[in-house]
């Protein structure tokens, strides 16, 4: 036995004891899980048509993962310094990544993509010599829609508890890693590096959507027919949702599997006070069981102290806008603008998040250089804020009215019987065609048209729809395409005023945050911390991205029918939609505002009674 043998006495050095290398690491680790977070919301609303999910069910599938993480999230104040958190890492990674996998499995688990064609089935134009009605019992291709959407709501609430739990120790173990076995001027340094490589994450994972949004869905299963007779801009259009999925979940695998070969204590960068110092911290440990009577007073007392409640509430009104911006910002492109999906997630990646990036940057620097004090931060929010909100007014002004649709907001011009009445129309038929009057409708059978004619430089296309009854004017033709949106001219314009409202709200992300730590004891710091997230997930993340799609769906003027069940929505009244969803990130601003005035002159109040105690207190 070595009787000089010390606990303290070095381990050899090797790569994966240096805490640079856990640095890297972890930052590729949170830039491929941000990567799959912002990938999967670029695809929702290409989900919502394949499958048929309303707006509000996507928010909810999309939102389900904060369920898991807000449960277990609690419990990571305890165990942190008490397992091997390297390994606890990589294991949460690798179960995001089946999460991933599990995402992927309504595609492969479905029948092919099915959609309106009069080159498929002769249903979908006009046929007045077929004696079958429109409200005849469920075909076989809508009941294996029905039964593919019915695996999706098993399959993906799944995924997205599965990929609560497996983010759960990502961010708290990793931090608390850095910070214990950095040095003291280095943790800073290290956590900003870690952030600056994570933040390019939901960047990529929307110019990531923009490419496989291009391919058909069912690459993988047909020839090149469906994708040549469809263009991307058509409605009946579904992009490749899937194949971003395994691209994360490839990227999730190989940034988890180092964290299984870094050791549970690393040779630390501090001094050997330093280290004796933590070190009797750490032996004040409490208990599991001390530590869950301890948490519930410790959580009171902070939603008691006025400054923290008002600073939390207020911070979940401006998470709400950004969940909801995160969301639906690309379902409002498309459906406002006529962009198509793939241009929209292009926009939002390109042009929107690193507009927020370069805003939480600005913020680190202001705080930086005037160190505000807890006085001044609200005001300084309460009037960026102030600007950023007043940016989005002009938005509800650029936008344009509903196109016109027969049936939908528009009456045709012919009595229906002696129109389409004749033509067996099927209920679910969803195939927009733009008529010569400047009407849109919903198929090629609903305008009454009873021949078409193939393009003759792409035989997988139709042309141009012919002897369509319904449609007035000299020529009763139709094109197979939808009317189209009368504004695109406002896309550009409208994504640049979100970014710039967005960049200049993101100032205050740093010096809020910043706050959080001044308004409360240095005992409670990581308490304060854990239960902001706590309550900004339960009051933010989880029931704003349903609010949202409430809201959209609230909008919405004909839905798509299956089997006589409400599917997804076919058209939306766009000053509407323009109006709620903008008016809800309005009021969320308006709301965080007010509460931010209340918290500057609740803080003014605290500092000017500290400043009368002070003299007594000296005495």
């Amino acid at each position: 036995m070595d009787l000089n043998y010390s606990p303290k006495m070095r381990k050899p050095r090797t790569p994966c004891n240096r805490i640079k290398l856990f640095v890297l690491c972890h930052g590729l680790l949170q830039f491929s899980q941000l990567l799959y977070s912002a990938y999967f919301k670029s695809t929702i609303s290409t989900i919502e048509r394949r499958y048929g999910l309303s707006s509000y069910s996507s928010g909810t599938i999309s939102s389900l993962n904060e369920v898991s993480n807000s449960l277990l999230i609690v419990f990571v104040s305890y165990f942190g310094s008490r397992v091997h958190r390297p390994r606890f890492i990589g294991a949460g990674g690798l179960l995001m990544a089946v999460s991933a996998m599990i995402l992927t499995l309504p595609h492969f688990l479905s029948q092919p993509y099915e959609y309106d064609s009069v080159l498929h089935n002769r249903h979908d134009i006009c046929n007045p010599h077929n004696n079958s009605t429109s409200t005849e019992s469920c075909g076989r291709e809508d009941s294996r829609l029905l039964a593919d959407t019915n695996k999706l709501w098993v399959l993906m609430p799944i995924a997205q508890l599965l990929f609560g739990v497996g983010s759960v120790p990502i961010q708290p173990f990793g931090i608390s890693y850095i910070d214990d076995f950095a040095g003291r001027q280095n943790s800073p340094l290290y956590i900003a590096i870690l952030f600056a490589v994570s933040v390019f994450g939901p960047a990529i994972g929307y110019l990531l959507g923009s490419v496989m949004l291009r391919i058909y869905v069912d690459v993988d299963r047909s020839g090149l027919g469906a994708e040549q007779e469809l263009r991307q801009g058509d409605p009946r259009w579904v992009g490749a949702w899937w194949m971003g999925l395994l691209i994360a979940t490839g990227c999730l695998v190989l940034t988890s599997i180092p964290y299984f070969f870094f050791p549970r204590q690393m040779d630390s960068e501090r001094t050997e006070s330093e280290t004796d110092s933590n070190n009797d911290l750490k032996n004040k440990d409490m208990s599991l069981l001390e530590f869950l009577k301890l948490f519930p007073r410790i959580f009171i007392r902070l939603l008691l102290s006025p400054l923290f409640l008002l600073l939390i509430l207020a911070q979940c009104c401006f998470s709400s806008v950004i969940a909801g911006l995160a969301t639906f910002l690309n379902k409002f492109l498309e459906r406002q603008y006529g962009a198509s999906v793939a241009y929209s997630s292009l926009l939002v990646g390109a042009v929107n998040l690193p507009s927020v990036a370069v805003g939480m940057l600005i913020g680190g620097v202001v705080m930086k250089r005037m160190g505000l004090s807890l006085k001044s931060i609200p005001r300084f929010s309460v009037f960026m804020l102030t600007i950023s909100t007043l940016l989005c007014v002009p938005l509800f002004f650029m936008g344009c009215d509903t196109q016109k649709v027969s049936e939908v907001n528009e009456q045709i011009g012919r009595p229906l019987s002696k129109c389409y009445g004749s033509c067996s129309c099927p209920e679910s038929a969803f195939h927009p065609v733009c008529g010569y009057d400047g009407v849109e409708y919903i198929s090629p059978c609903h305008a009454g048209c009873t021949n078409f004619t193939k393009d003759p430089n792409n035989t997988f296309r139709v042309q141009v729809y012919s002897n369509c009854r319904c449609i007035t004017g000299e020529k009763s033709l139709a094109h197979p395409r939808p009317c189209g949106s009368s504004c695109p001219h406002f896309l550009l314009p409208v994504i640049v005023v979100i970014s710039l409202a967005s960049l200049i709200a993101c100032i205050t992300h740093n010096p809020l945050y910043m706050m959080v730590l001044r308004c409360v004891s240095f005992e409670e710091k990581s308490f304060a911390i854990g239960i902001q997230f706590l309550l900004m997930r339960v009051l933010a993340w989880l029931p704003a991205p349903a609010l949202f799609g409430m809201a959209i769906d609230m909008s919405c003027i004909r839905w798509k029918t299956v089997c006589g069940k409400k599917f997804s929505c076919g058209y939306y009244d766009n000053s509407l939609l323009r109006s709620r969803y903008l008016g809800l990130q309005v009021g969320y601003k308006v709301m965080g505002i007010i509460l931010l005035i209340i918290l500057g002159w609740k803080a003014k109040r605290t500092q000017e009674y500290d400043l009368e105690k002070k003299p007594e207190v000296q005495l």
